[in-house]
């Protein structure tokens, strides 16, 4: 009769995940999982076939995770503008998720980005008004919204803004009315949201152009 397995797939995926959220990927190495769970490295490589693998699906889980359960909330009828509430309320109740991903980058730049625009010109294509821009224009909306909503989060992780919800909506509704119907902003000579450099490749700080 074969021995049941007391080290699942999933236990391992947990682990890693708490480890990477804690601490980043900079002690993301078998031998820490393994000392987190009281195990070998042997449950892991039983279950995974490398750590590369391993690592692609503790970045999947984070992103699962803030796909169905955290910006998948609804506050008002407009798409684009949920996304944003959801951002800063991620950053209000969450604050050790929200620093391990957009602050301390524990989770990968390049992943976490390519997300984040994926995840914002889903939203955008539900607009009525947007089937006629150019895709330099769309992109310019989704930067110029991550851009606000960023700072709105920072200062409200921080304790540094008192702000209410309806004066948030005002904000961002202004914003995204503005760049929908102008060439206000423009990314020409910043790094898009959708323009990456591999992991291997050497970071680019973005330079923001607003005209």
């Amino acid at each position: 009769m074969a021995r049941k397995k007391t080290i699942t797939k999933d236990m391992i995926l947990t682990s890693a995940y708490n480890l990477v959220v804690n601490d980043g990927f900079k002690s993301f190495t078998a031998r820490n999982i393994a000392k987190s769970m009281g195990c070998s490295t042997q449950p892991l490589y039983l279950e995974f076939s490398c750590m590369d693998d391993l690592k692609e699906a503790v970045i999947k889980k984070i992103q699962d995770y803030l796909r169905q359960d955290v910006f998948n909330r609804h506050y008002t009828d407009d798409p684009l503008i949920d996304l944003s509430l959801s951002y800063v309320d991620l950053a209000r109740n969450d604050k050790q998720l929200y620093r391990a991903i957009y602050i301390e980058d524990h989770f990968g730049h390049d992943a976490m980005r390519r997300f984040s625009y994926d995840l914002g010109m889903e939203r955008l294509q539900l607009y009525p008004n947007v089937d006629h821009l150019t895709e330099r224009r769309k992109n310019d909306i989704i930067t110029g919204n991550w851009i606000i909503s960023t700072g709105i989060s920072a200062l409200v992780s921080a304790g540094y803004l008192d702000i209410t919800q309806e004066q948030m909506i005002q904000i961002l509704t202004a914003q995204i009315n503005d760049f929908i119907n102008t060439d206000r902003f423009q990314s020409n000579d910043c790094t898009p949201m959708h323009a990456f450099q591999s992991s291997s490749a050497k970071d680019v700080h973005p330079r923001l152009n607003i005209r």
